[in-house]
């Protein structure tokens, strides 16, 4: 019983403090013309933390006191100092009427400047690192956009490296990131459509795409959809990603996440959409086709025939990575017939002594392997390279020389991590790895049939998994002909002058072509 009303009591006080809380939310304080009034206030909603600044002033041949109100660290000081505080000393003494007209049109060396006429959009502007300028007797609040702080300075991307390319990389700023965009698409058809998602993160989440070359439904379709997202906070743009994509029980990514402007530059010229989430240095391509988790930006720096090599190398290296290990199960415990003499010789003398069957060495051996690359990834760079080598090299060979593994099933996982690792992908490298784990039971339950079987149900799922309403599998089905000469072949690029016709652009040829080379395919 005591329990009982200790626990109605704390629910009767939360229910309380619930409703105090909606009360005051539903108020709205309105800006009054009394300064510490409202200075007041601010410090109330914002709940008075320590890093709000409040410089008060006053301004000479006027008699006038005003307030600037920012938030430290997120602001630009040097910029507050110079192009505020010291312009309006200098510069309202001639003033005496209309003082926030001239400060506005005037005064301030500030582009992004606007007014607020609620608490609301004062406190959002503040937390984005705007500043504040208030003017006693004066309902009306100057925001100006005085964002800055540290920031990440431009560098190449750590998940992307490419031998020939460039080399700069998208930050957490999402203004910097828009304009490593606008730097290599020089367009004015360029559009950034901004929205605000979470409920107290408020982040800027921005789609960007190319207005006469996007298909229309295309774009409604991503703006609707980020607006429907209901979540409080977000730090990365995968939050995003998860929320709006097709299928959340897919394993294969529906978004392609890079690092890199030049791809969301060469995506948007093609038809596609970009996705900037501030915070993030990870942007959003989409629709996503499987043959793009497969494709490398460096395949159109280099000739068509080593980039059709490289590219025929990573569908072998993804067929590898996920059915050499069930495979090599298969054929070990069920169908040793198939095997060739010699080569099943060999694998049953490796085996002898080996305590588990081969299903579970192969599964030791795979979990062994995640948990060294999980743990090179945790460490610091130089430890975790050692880590993956040294760690590698000495649990295989001791597995070997303690006869709990075969020497040929070293060779598989090895095979195995190398082919894993040579999709550019890393989204699309853990499917693979997820599913490997698929295919090993099967093949170790059931033998080829259970093989046979897991392809066959990756395949329908391929099939009927969709990015933003487009089949995942298209070029192949549905079937385009002329988008096939970048999927596994990468044809020339005079021969790649056509953007992608699953696309359904407004613009079907690339805006480089010239007028004759248009006529002469007409």
């Amino acid at each position: 019983m005591a329990r009982r009303s200790i626990f109605n009591r704390l629910m009767k006080s939360t229910s309380n403090r619930n409703e105090k809380n909606e009360q005051q939310g539903a108020s709205h304080p309105v800006i009054t013309k009394s300064l510490d009034d409202n200075i007041q206030t601010i410090k109330h909603t914002l709940g008075n933390p320590t890093d709000l600044v409040v410089r008060e002033l006053m301004i000479g041949g006027i008699e006038k006191r005003a307030a600037i109100i920012y938030i430290s660290g997120i602001t630009d000081e040097k910029m507050i100092n110079s192009n505020i505080l010291q312009a309006i000393q200098l510069n309202l003494k001639k003033f005496e009427t209309n003082i926030l007209e001239h400060i506005h049109n005037e005064v301030v060396a500030i582009t992004d400047i606007e007014r607020a006429e609620t608490f609301d959009d004062v406190s959002v502007g503040i937390l984005n690192g705007s500043s504040a300028f208030y003017l006693d007797g004066h309902k009306e609040v100057l925001l100006m956009g005085t964002s800055g702080g540290e920031d990440r300075s431009i560098g190449e991307p750590e998940s992307e490296t490419l031998i020939r390319g460039p080399r700069d990389g998208f930050v957490e700023n999402i203004h910097t990131n828009m304009a490593l965009v606008r730097r290599d698409i020089k367009d004015t058809n360029l559009r950034f459509k901004q929205h605000v998602v979470g409920k107290r993160s408020k982040q800027k989440v921005v789609v960007c795409y190319v207005e006469g070359i996007v298909n229309p439904e295309l774009v409604d379709e991503i703006n609707r959809r980020i607006e429907s997202i209901n979540i409080g906070y977000i730090s990365d743009s995968s939050f995003v990603e998860q929320w709006i994509e097709d299928n959340i029980y897919s394993p294969f990514p529906q978004f392609i996440d890079t690092e890199r402007p030049d791809m969301v530059s060469a995506a948007v010229t093609q038809g596609k959409i970009g996705i900037i989430v501030d915070g993030s240095p990870f942007a959003l391509i989409a629709p996503m086709t499987f043959s793009d988790g497969l494709a490398s930006p460096e395949d159109y720096t280099q000739r068509w025939m080593s980039a059709t090599l490289i590219r025929i190398l990573r569908y072998l290296a993804a067929l590898i990575a996920v059915f050499l290990p069930g495979l090599y199960v298969a054929l070990a415990s069920f169908h040793p017939g198939m095997i060739p003499s010699t080569l099943a010789y060999s694998i049953a003398a490796s085996r002898e002594g080996v305590p588990f069957p081969s299903a579970i060495e192969a599964i030791l051996m795979a979990v062994t392997f995640e948990l060294l690359h999980e743990a090179g990834i945790r460490l610091p760079n130089v430890i975790g390279q050692t880590i993956g080598i040294v760690g590698g090299l000495v649990i295989g060979e001791a597995a070997v020389s303690a006869g709990i593994v075969s020497p040929v099933m070293v060779i598989v996982t090895a095979l195995t991590a190398i082919a894993s690792f040579s999709i550019p992908s890393y989204s699309m490298s853990i499917a693979f790895r997820s599913l490997r784990f698929a295919v090993l039971l099967a093949g170790g339950f059931l033998g080829l049939y259970g093989i046979i079987l897991v392809f066959m149900m990756i395949t329908i799922h391929l099939v009927n998994l969709k990015s933003i309403g487009m089949p995942y599998s298209t070029p192949l089905g549905p079937t385009f002909l002329k988008d096939l000469r970048d999927v596994l072949i990468r044809a020339p690029i005079t021969r790649l002058k056509n953007r992608p016709a699953y696309m359904k652009t407004l613009d079907k040829v690339s805006k480089d072509t010239s007028v004759k080379q248009k006529k002469a395919d007409k």
